[in-house]
């Protein structure tokens, strides 16, 4: 009977979410938590941001209780994998049911508010709830009882509890403290920013001030009706009775028979399901089983020979046994060789990946479809078993021959693993000191995972001392390399062959990795390969390499840079751990500064106040787009986009069976203009009509009835395309060039040329003649990916919702496309999560395209694009090509700079016309004497690039440091002096820049200069770094001190402020919250400005203030958000505001307080409706010409450490001095010019946005492309505001900070140009040649594979035949 049920399904699934009860009837078996979550509750702090797993943006606490035990287990999942099936009898935590505003947020939710870790708040949920569960999981160890107020975790724990989380905003400093202060270890003077406390106040007073962290302070504990419920045999229902879970072998073989997998069914066996993160499913399967409840797959048995592991083992449990045989009274090697693989598994993905993905699921995916995996290298190395079910019998195999067998069919499962406890051999265990070594290593991206290794490596040597020398014999070896571009993982064979038995010497290490090379060989096609080869003999030589002929003399500098194990007399094997029985690990970020001055004068304006709505972004009740419930009948949109770059659509085509599947929109279904989207350059069509011009352009727009089937729909969409006649595509600025493609660049935004070129190249010692600079593209990822819903109104009106930096440039789309007036359509806007530029001219096609399948099918329509879809089509940074040439003095003053820029627009003018005014003004940094360009706005057959963060700045900026370096490299001079040469002076500055250039008092550059030189410790540190490099031979730093001058346009900006009866204040602006503090500045420009009328009560304003969303029917003229500018200005349109409705109250106030005396600002309200004043008004701030530009100033000190073995760039510290004027908010000024600065290291340092052939981007999500994460920003992160006196035509007195400390990350690059730099000097020196090839070009992103190759992809080889010459030498 109990066999009978678990086939066919008990018929129902019952769960709860934040303690209320869920029973379902019937589930489809596809769908995911998140989608429940989203589409059938009221909580939406779960949010979707990648679907793969890779952000940590849908992260939830799920609990499982176990009736045998009483105990409830605690961990973090990904919503957007788990499947909603495999929950019965689970409890599941959003960040809504850790603390709300209803009952009180939990002092998680209150610190991240306080020390201003949430700016767009689209990841903070997540967040919290990451840190939440580490917080749970830390009290239940025996770890002695923390200082009230504090947790058990320790601080590296609680940095890494957030490892996997993904933020774009804030640069993490503020996140990684709001973590640490929940720290027992914490020093409560490494805590930054925050609202608690000030400077200089006393821990005690500090720890005082803190929200209280209480034991169990939760909302939500695991319900007692779920307890009552649990069964030990769970089994739910599902649509067609296709979701199994059986509870026994027997069970699973029955439902694998042969005849049950007739007329082609498929089957998903299912355990955590995070493999659908990285092979996407398109289509449903027939039968889902669920593996969880086999008690031979759940297994864990452990014995003398080793530890045998159920294949339905989550990483995360594998990881805890491993290191609990630690405490084990076995020997030494065998704890040994289980910790460090637990170790590297700790690298695999992310906490909540591995708290559900299982160690079976992962082999058979290596297995299967050849995934990248570090599993099966670690395992492999170590001699696993493995233990397969096919039909009725079973069969043990080793893990090498598991994995060259032919791909596991649907009716095979793997049942084990069998990980043998690695002990001396007997016929060796007698000779003294004989011991076994092991050592994972992995390349990635991410230090702490969450990223696939370029290659993984595990290997393992059984060692002894001859005795006649101090020379090592090695008895046996396993050597294990993966991941680098092959079917699987693989044993090298011959190299062990060739080691075993042999004295190991230079010559036998040099033999060997020669051997390794031509072994270790990635596939055709393999990005990197000859990168990811040269890491296998990295990696070999930096295991074997400790150990070779330590008395003599060349010895110490085999592996001089690194900490490695010691030699025999000395355990090799010997670790750092804690009482815990865990590697003690160094904090990520081991120290941050934060400088800034407070201003009183405009209180509360330029306090550091928590940013408006933080504490309900941490709690996940901030709504956005989203975030609206769907309206009755509402539709799912997505779009069908050409994979071609220059095409005819002659149709298309969807497979039979597309029920749900409502309509296909294309060009032929608009009324009005084919319009996406318009700037005042020009306009780009909505849908491509006969012709596409470019891959990534939208074709149509498929509606269904929900997301994921328009998002299948539009997957499954075949396109009949045609190319016959047609012209080749215009896909590089060269082939632009060569058919004169191009885009005109109106008068007024052509800059001007500076000085006579031809006298100051004449007037030069040295000139570099045309260098060339390739640039690429950078991709937003913004956390929320672009999202609109449409409803239609009466009187054929549309109101459209859309997370978009410009709503009225979307109102005028979408009424041109639709063909009816601007006033039938009303685009509203709260809050965006995330925008940097790509919710601009970006969004607007989304928002029409949404109004337009409203408009025609009379039903609401909304879409939240897919990640992929949304980086195929978003655009990105401008590409570009730049020649230059330079003429300079022989003491680096440049004397003239010639430019010619090829700038690749893509398919439409976008906002690309204005380039060449953004860059110039970044470029003209330095004094280059006379400067003259000639930039070309290229028009190609690819996605139209947008405006990013610092458009054009940046390249500008980065252009400016690439000639600098390149002057300084051909002097042979350094780097530092030459810049410091080239800065401006003040005449210099106003030569450039003219009207831009302010006040002499105004130029703050040389004096940030100097002042970071001193605060930063640059002379010094210059010095230190020489020795360093001296000493270490496979490590090398370089430090780099970079200026930037931003300029910046203010544009008007209208503003509107009502007082309603009650004293409580409403304020609209057009400008848009991004999480740039917009809100928070206007909020205190407005309780300054109204406090003017010097009423009792007017210090408490800014807690009446409410900043609401934007309406474009509301408020007109509301422009771009863009540019840095738009808080200022939004900021000086509310106080015109203000300054009226004083003047309107004062009258008033006069008279009351010559009846009453003192007048409460109640009183004075209630009395002004009473008299009929008028208490709303609105305004449009137009700058004047004088006020309208102004420039940006500061400077960064950055230093880096290179691994030369695998190109890996680690950033130690990063000084930073920004020029703010008198800030507005100086803690949202500070999270700005953190935010952006660690944006910049992404598009300096690590994020690949690239194409195919065809223009098609191929990086299509959180697999490919890497953001920086909290374990790749500066280990010391110091910031000081400068506050730059007054100037009474800015904003009371303020400055910019968005986008300008963006162009400060090229110290980061310069940085690690100076330690490549040192490389190659010393590579040049094993090949007995003098000097410093100093001439190279560091592309931009300079990753691990770039930073290698120009350390040397060979340099182990040249090393070893330097070391084997001198010692030959020496013999002689």
């Amino acid at each position: 009977m109990e066999e009978e049920q678990s086939e066919r399904g008990i018929q129902r699934l019952v769960f709860a979410v934040n303690g209320q009860r869920f029973e379902l009837s019937h589930a489809d078996p596809s769908t995911t938590l998140l989608e429940f979550l989203r589409s059938e509750t009221p909580f939406k702090s779960v949010k979707l941001s990648c679907g793969e797993g890779g952000c940590g943006a849908c992260v939830v606490l799920l609990s499982k209780y176990d009736p045998v035990t009483d105990q409830i287990e605690d961990f973090t999942i990904s919503s957007c994998l788990t499947l909603l099936c495999s929950l019965n009898g689970c409890s599941i935590t959003t960040a809504e049911g850790i603390g709300n505003s209803k009952v009180g947020f939990h002092p998680i939710q209150e610190r991240f508010a306080g020390f201003h870790a949430s700016q767009c708040g689209f990841c903070t949920p997540g967040m919290c709830v990451s840190l939440y569960a580490a917080i749970v999981n830390a009290e239940k160890t025996l770890r002695p009882e923390p200082s009230p107020g504090f947790s058990k975790l320790t601080v590296c724990e609680a940095e890494k509890a957030i490892a996997g989380n993904l933020c774009r905003c804030t640069g993490y400093r503020s996140i990684i403290d709001a973590c640490k202060s929940f720290a027992a270890d914490v020093d409560m003077e490494d805590l930054g920013l925050n609202s608690f406390w000030r400077k200089g106040e006393s821990n005690e007073v500090k720890q005082s001030r803190l929200p209280l962290l209480r034991c169990h302070n939760a909302i939500c504990k695991f319900p007692e009706f779920l307890k009552e419920e649990i069964k030990a045999a769970a089994s739910v229902a599902s649509e067609g009775n296709c979701w199994y879970s059986p509870v026994s072998l027997q069970q699973l073989q029955s439902l694998l028979q042969p005849n049950e997998a007739k007329n082609g069914t498929s089957t998903k066996f299912v355990v955590g399901n995070t493999g659908m993160g990285y092979y996407k499913e398109l289509e449903q399967y027939d039968k889902y089983i669920n593996l969880k409840y086999i008690p031979e797959l759940s297994m864990i048995r452990k014995d003398e020979t080793g530890i045998e592991i159920g294949a339905a083992v989550t990483i995360t449990k594998a990881i805890e046994i491993l290191r609990e045989e630690n405490k084990g009274e076995f020997y030494q090697e065998g704890k040994m060789v289980f910790i460090k693989i637990a170790d590297h598994m700790e690298k695999i993905a992310s906490g909540f990946i591995r708290n559900s993905a299982s160690i079976g699921g992962n082999l058979v995916m290596a297995q299967r479809k050849s995934f990248p995996s570090d599993l099966t290298t670690v395992l492999l190395a170590v001699g696993t078993m493995v233990n397969i079910m096919g039909g009725q019998r079973q069969e043990r195999l080793t893990l090498e021959e598991f994995l060259g067998k032919p791909p596991l069919d649907s009716r095979s499962v793997l049942l084990s693993i069998r990980i043998p406890r690695w002990n001396l051999s007997r016929d060796v265990s007698s000779k003294t000191n004989t011991e076994i070594l092991f050592e994972t290593y992995r390349a990635a991206p991410r230090p702490l995972g969450n990223a696939l290794p370029y290659l993984n490596a595990a290997l393992l040597a059984e060692i002894f001392p001859r005795e006649t020398s101090n020379r090592i014999i090695i008895t046996s070896c396993r050597l294990a390399f993966g991941a680098y571009g092959t079917k699987h993982s693989i044993r090298a064979w011959k190299v062990e062959e060739f080691l075993t038995g042999k004295v190991l010497t230079i010559g036998i290490l040099y033999d060997a990795i020669k051997l390794l090379e031509t072994i270790v060989i990635p596939e055709d096609d393999t990005s990197y390969s000859t990168y990811r080869s040269s890491l296998a003999t990295a990696f070999l030589f930096k295991f074997l390499s400790p150990l070779i002929d330590t008395n003599a003399e060349i010895s110490n500098a085999l592996l001089n840079g690194y900490t490695s194990y010691q030699l025999p007399k000395n355990s090799r094997t010997k670790q750092n751990y804690d009482q815990y029985g865990e590697i003690k690990s160094p904090t990520l970020l081991s120290s941050a500064k934060q400088v800034f001055q407070l201003s009183k004068e405009y209180h509360p304006v330029g306090e550091p106040l928590t940013k408006s709505g933080a504490a309900i972004q941490a709690s996940g009740e901030a709504v956005y787009v989203d975030d609206i419930p769907s309206p009755r009948n509402c539709l799912h949109g997505a779009f069908i986009y050409s994979t071609k770059p220059l095409a005819r659509v002659n149709g298309i085509k969807f497979k039979p069976g597309l029920d749900e599947v409502s309509a296909l929109i294309s060009f032929k279904d608009i009324p009005g203009e084919n319009v996406g989207s318009m700037t005042i350059f020009g306009t780009e069509p909505l849908f491509a009509d006969e012709l596409t011009q470019c891959a990534g352009e939208r074709i149509a727009f498929v509606v269904a009835d929900t997301q994921k089937h328009a998002d299948m729909a539009a997957n499954v969409a075949v396109v009949d395309y045609d190319m016959e006649n047609l012209e080749p595509p215009i896909l590089s600025v060269e082939e632009a060039v060569k058919r004169s493609s191009f885009f005109d660049v109106p008068p007024f935004l052509n800059p001007k040329q500076v000085g006579d070129i031809s006298k100051g190249m004449a007037d030069a010692d040295n000139k570099i003649l045309s260098a060339e600079i390739q640039l690429g593209s950078q991709y937003y990822f913004y956390m929320e990916t672009q999202t609109a819903l449409a409803v239609p109104d009466e009187d054929n009106c549309m109101v459209v919702y859309s997370s978009i930096q410009c709503p009225e440039f979307a109102h005028v789309t979408i009424a041109k496309c639709l063909g009816i007036p601007e006033h039938n359509v009303r685009v509203i806007t709260r809050r965006v999560g995330g925008g940097f530029g790509g919710k601009a001219i970006k969004a607007m096609p989304v928002a029409t395209a949404c109004a337009l399948a409203a408009y025609k099918l009379g039903h609401p329509v909304r879409i939240y694009l897919n990640r992929k879809t949304d980086m195929i089509m978003a655009g990105g940074r401008h590409p570009m090509k730049i020649t230059y040439s330079v003429g300079f003095k022989n003491n680096g003053k440049i004397t003239g700079l010639q430019l010619e820029i090829l700038i690749n627009a893509g398919m439409s003018a976008d906002i690309s016309p204005m380039m060449p005014h953004n860059m110039l003004g970044a470029l003209k940094k330095y004094d280059w004497g006379a400067l003259s360009f000639d930039i070309k706005i290229c028009r190609t057959n690819l996605p139209s690039r947008s405006a990013m963060r610092a458009p054009g700045e940046v390249q500008g900026s980065f252009i400016a440091e690439a000639v600098i370096e390149h002057v300084a490299s051909t002097l042979s001079t350094d780097v530092d002096s030459v810049r410091h040469i080239n800065l401006h002076s003040y005449e210099s500055l106003r030569l450039f820049f003219e009207d831009s250039s302010g006040e002499p008092l105004e130029y703050t550059l040389p004096t940030i200069w100097d002042k970071l030189a001193l605060s930063s410790s640059f002379e010094q540190r210059t010095k230190m770094i020489k020795e360093f490099n001296k000493h270490n031979r496979w490590v090398k730093r370089g430090i780099s001190r970079v200026p930037i001058v931003h300029q910046v346009t203010l544009r008007p900006t209208p503003g509107k402020v009502s007082i309603l009866s009650d004293g409580s204040i409403v304020v609209e602006v057009g400008g848009i919250e991004l999480g740039q503090g917009l809100w928070t500045k206007v909020k205190q420009m407005t309780a300054y400005a109204l406090s003017l009328i010097q009423c009792d009560g007017t210090e408490d304003l800014l807690e009446k203030v409410r900043v609401i969303q934007s309406d474009t029917l509301s408020l007109i003229q509301g422009g771009f958000t863009a540019g840095s500018t738009t808080s200022e200005s939004s900021c000086e349109a509310v106080r015109l505001c203000c300054k009226i409705l004083v003047d309107r109250l004062t009258p008033l106030k006069e008279k009351l307080a010559e009846q009453m005396g003192a007048v409460k600002w109640e009183t004075l309200i209630l009395q002004a409706y009473l008299n009929a004043v008028d208490l709303s008004t609105n305004t449009l701030y137009v700058p004047g010409f004088s006020s309208m530009g102004y420039l940006n100033y500061g400077a960064s000190v950055s230093e880096v450490e290179v691994n030369l073995l695998t190109g890996e760039t680690t950033i130690l510290r990063t000084d930073i001095i920004y020029d703010c004027g008198q800030s507005l908010n100086p803690a949202v000024d500070l999270g700005q010019i953190e935010g952006a600065f660690v944006q910049g290291i992404g598009f300096f340092m690590f994020e690949e946005y690239s194409e195919n052939s065809d223009g098609l981007v191929v990086a299509e999500g959180t697999w490919t492309y890497k953001i920086p994460t909290v374990d790749t920003i500066p280990k010391q992160f110091n910031v000081e505001i400068l506050s730059s006196g007054h100037h009474q035509k800015r904003v009371l007195s303020s400055k910019a900070s968005g986008e300008p400390p963006l162009l400060l990350a090229v110290s980061i690059h310069c940085a690690t140009r100076a330690a490549i730099k040192e490389a190659r000097k010393q590579l040049l020196s094993w090949c007995g040649q003098d000097g410093s090839d100093s001439t190279f070009k560091l592309p931009v992103p300079a990753t691990m594979p770039i930073v290698k190759e120009l350390c040397g992809l060979d340099s182990v080889e040249r090393f070893l035949q330097w070391t084997m010459a001198i010692k030959s030498e020496n013999s002689a």
